[in-house]
């Protein structure tokens, strides 16, 4: 045996001698979960439906394990922050598909290394805080994302994914290992994984795709449910069938307990933020196949979901809503990120979760989980915008706010004017940003515990900053956020702690010292006891709170060690509006002031007003003329230093040595010139489609335009993961056009007509509908008549029609629906569009449908 494997045999038998004399007292009360008759999951000890949310997390595997290594991070004691985290977040659910590809051999032989090792370690904090978890055993994927592969020793790496559901081979290993893995005694709880009290189900393997016959997926299944079985098992096997739901009723032939599913309303891999409404795209969760899980008696669970390539915060509980209409007892989010590579986001560059480093989003997370603990089984809601609001909860795009507004808890994820619903009846409190209650001028979370009367606990986080795009192209070299411990002003305004109360650092290492003045203070990150006066409630630091203590607190150190700057120019303005310019900075010191100035030779410095890290000024439209705006921004320092960018250098532009002179430049446009909502040339790497073909190319089109040609053999193609779907003619694509008419807005109002310039090719007549969605997921359109030759084609905006709209981006599992379900009879409102829909399929004939069709796009525009 290797040294390192000595070592975890030892651990094993002194904390199994330990465990023997020191019962987990929470733990022991559970007894197994069992699904009944009408496929329901329920706890064995008292019958009551088994509700949980929480995320995935993969500290113990690949690279978030690697990454801890080659940062020195002991994984451990990273494990022991995220996971209080989790406590924070309200989190009483957990899941993982294991990277069995780092724990087995090739013939399924379970190792006991340094990653089963982290993992049980994991798995023993987790019971600690009563986090129940649902485990997948195996992944079949490579250790590497987004890294190469490592050569690691198991039978998924031997196999790989497919041949792992095909070759005996690797079944046989697949059968062994799922033995060795429910029979694995975790040293830390000294109890078996088939066995552990907080387990709630075994999904088998983690989204397999299986093809061919029926019979063949069920005798594959029911070989892998055999094995697990065969350990003595009595908790719930499920298996996933949202990669092949055509097969449903094979995989409960099997023995399965109930199907996993995921939702990625958004697509995956954007690159960035994705812009405009995106509640209508989680409008609904339909699983067209269900009466086949109820028929089989199948539960329903959630093991991965997220919107991805979305920074902001409101989102989260509706799509939980939409999963409790479909009947799903519990959910995960793909994936939190350990706070140590969180700065990086490298593990999944399509998401972005941490309570440090995305505080609004996990204060978000805290209200889902919420909605799945209230929020009823199949309850039925109206269509998007009527779902708005749903129970205690209500969601709002248009000011990236998700409120949990209850009798005894009041959260928020972005400033808000409702007021709780019961103050006096308040224990919890966790927001971001301004209340009624609460102010704060900081970008952190922060949470509010009642203890007594009087008496309550604080805890507040540091400064998160997005000083990067998180979902590019991310490396370790590539910081996206960072942290920073700043004093700020927080005032309180909880009737029973009234005015002047005190505040106590109790946090390790905190000593700070404060006092409200009125219900006003300043604050920095930590954790506080805030008491009344005349208060003599009793408490010490080490009180327990939950499953922690009072005094225990969280947060990285300060990461800002140099300056951050980001901003980005308006595209265009018109030339009767006011330019707005806002800029981000931080850095190690406080700049004196940030100055916007104006280019030329009688350029203008304007001081501009600062709001937490971002900094802004308003140009008149009056001072704005010619054909362009060029200005700098500059940074002043105390020892009245510059720096100033563009360029990002030292001086000013108006000294004889500034070389890198290049300003920033915003477009100005008079009312009658057009507003370009797609060129080809640039705006086809931002493109949403519903399907990408080898016939799509850039090609030139004469006068230094290009033109998009998108040629499609197909409309339909049958889907392998949903062979029974119908048929649905329709290849769409989507520009969103919110960068190109923010600076337009007072012009729109006069434009008439819209201008497609592009054809048809293959030297026939084509149909193309062109419509736009506005902010509310309506869509109206109108169809053009292509023929082969390019040209443009002029709409008047008075001919739009209500068109269907095209769930863009297409969500995952590719089931759900492709169009969008609505009641809105609104008229066509200009001012609320948000993107372009094209379209072919409205309007072709029976007999036009199977045929290939194409068309060719230069641009497209609004004119008067």
């Amino acid at each position: 045996m290797r040294r390192r494997e000595l070592t975890y045999v030892a651990s094993l038998i002194m904390v199994c001698l330990a465990f023997a004399l020191v019962p987990n007292s929470l733990s022991a009360q559970k007894k197994d979960v069992y699904v009944d008759k009408k496929g329901v999951m329920r706890w064995g000890h008292n019958k009551e439906e088994v509700k949980g949310f929480g995320v995935n997390y993969s500290a113990p595997f690949a690279h978030a394990y690697r990454s801890a290594k080659r940062l020195g991070v002991d994984v451990k004691q990273a494990i022991d922050n995220d996971i209080y985290h989790f406590t924070r977040l309200g989190f009483d659910l957990y899941r993982i598909h294991v990277w069995d590809t780092e724990i087995s051999d090739t013939l399924g032989n379970l190792l006991t290394n340094e990653h089963l090792d982290a993992f049980d370690y994991l798995l023993s904090k987790l019971n600690e805080h009563n986090i129940n978890y649902v485990i997948t055993p195996i992944a079949y994927w490579g250790n590497g994302w987004p890294e190469p592969d490592t050569e690691t020793p198991g039978f998924s790496h031997k196999y790989g994914k497919g041949n792992s559901l095909s070759e005996p081979g690797a079944e046989a290993a697949g059968q062994n290992y799922l033995k060795q893995f429910l029979n694995h005694v975790n040293p830390y709880t000294g109890v078996a994984y088939k066995n552990e009290p907080n387990l709630i189900a075994f999904e088998v393997s983690n989204e397999p795709h299986h093809r061919g016959e029926g019979s063949e997926v069920t005798r594959f299944v029911k070989g892998m449910v055999d094995a697990m079985k065969s350990t003595g098992t009595k908790k719930p096997i499920f298996y996933n069938i949202s990669h092949g739901v055509h097969f449903v009723n094979d995989y409960f032939e099997a023995g399965i307990n109930g199907g996993t599913f995921q939702w990625y309303p958004t697509g995956l891999t954007y690159q960035k933020e994705i812009p405009g409404n995106l509640l209508p795209n989680v409008n609904d969760y339909d699983i067209p196949f269900d009466k086949d899980i109820l028929a089989n008696k199948g539960a329903k669970l959630v093991y991965e979901f997220d919107a991805a390539d979305v920074g902001r915060s409101y989102i989260y509980p509706a799509m939980a809503r939409s999963f409790r209409a479909a009947g799903i007892q519990i959910g995960t989010q793909f994936a939190y990120d350990p706070t140590f590579i969180a700065p990086y986001n490298t593990e999944y560059n399509t998401h972005f979760m941490n309570l440090n480093y995305t505080p609004q989003k996990a204060i978000s997370l805290m209200i889902t989980g919420e909605v799945f603990h209230q929020i009823p089984r199949y309850s039925s809601f109206d269509a998007y915008p009527a779902n708005t609001s749903f129970g205690d909860f209500k969601v709002d795009y248009k000011e990236d706010l998700a409120i949990y507004n209850a009798n005894d808890k009041f959260f928020y994820t972005n400033n808000t004017q409702t007021a709780p619903k019961n103050e006096a009846a308040l224990t919890k409190v966790a927001g971001y940003g301004n209340s009624p209650i609460v102010t704060y001028d900081g970008q952190g979370a922060y949470f509010l515990d009642k203890i007594a009367n009087g008496l309550w606990r604080l805890e507040v986080m540091p400064d998160a900053i997005w000083v990067d795009n998180p979902f590019g192209r991310n490396s370790p070299k590539k910081t996206v956020a960072v942290i920073n411990w700043a004093t700020h002003n927080m005032q309180i305004g909880l009737n029973e702690l009234g005015s002047d109360f005190s505040i106590e650092a109790i946090n390790d290492g905190n000593t700070y010292t404060a006092k409200a003045n009125g219900t006003s203070f300043d604050i920095r990150p930590g954790t506080y006891m805030l008491s009344a006066e005349g208060n003599t409630a009793q408490w010490n630091r080490g009180d327990a709170f939950g499953t922690n203590r009072l005094s225990d607190f969280y947060a990285p150190a300060t990461t800002v060690e140099k300056a951050w700057f980001k901003h980005e120019p308006q595209k265009q303005i018109g030339s009767n509006e006011d330019l707005t310019i806002s800029v981000q900075f931080v850095g190690p010191k406080t700049p004196e002031a940030v100055q916007l100035i104006t280019s030329g030779w009688r350029g203008e410095t304007i001081d501009m007003e600062k709001d937490g890290y971002t900094y802004s000024t308003t140009v008149p439209a009056d001072k704005i003329n010619g054909d362009s705006f060029n200005y700098f921004i500059s940074i002043k320092y105390a020892d009245n230093k510059h720096v100033t960018y563009p360029a990002g250098n030292e001086g000013l532009p108006s000294e004889w040595d500034f070389y890198n002179n290049e300003p920033y430049s915003v477009a100005i446009k008079s009312p009658s010139q057009p507003i370009y909502l797609f060129e080809a040339v640039e705006d086809v790497a931002d493109m949403v489609t519903s399907k990408w073909a080898r016939g799509f190319k850039m090609v030139p089109a004469g006068n230094r335009a290009s033109e998009y040609q998108m040629n499609l053999e197909k409309l339909f193609t049958p889907d392998n993961e949903n062979l029974n779907a119908a048929p649905v003619y329709d290849f769409s694509f989507k520009t969103y056009i919110l960068d190109d008419i923010a600076g337009r807005t007072s012009d729109l109002k006069q434009m008439k007509k819209l201008v497609f310039e592009g054809r048809s090719l293959n030297n026939k007549n084509d149909k193309l509908q062109v419509a736009f969605v506005l902010d509310d997921g309506a869509a109206y359109g109108v169809t053009i008549n292509l023929t082969p030759e390019l040209k443009a084609y002029e709409l008047s905006l008075a001919d739009l029609k209500p068109v269907k709209t095209v769930t863009m981006p297409r969500p995952y599992p590719s089931f759900l629906p492709y169009f969008l379900e609505h009641n809105i009879a609104a008229p066509f409102d200009i001012e609320r569009i948000e993107s372009v829909q094209f379209s072919i399929g409205p309007g072709l004939e029976t007999n036009e449908l199977e045929q290939a069709h194409g068309v060719g796009i230069i641009r497209l525009s609004l004119q008067q």
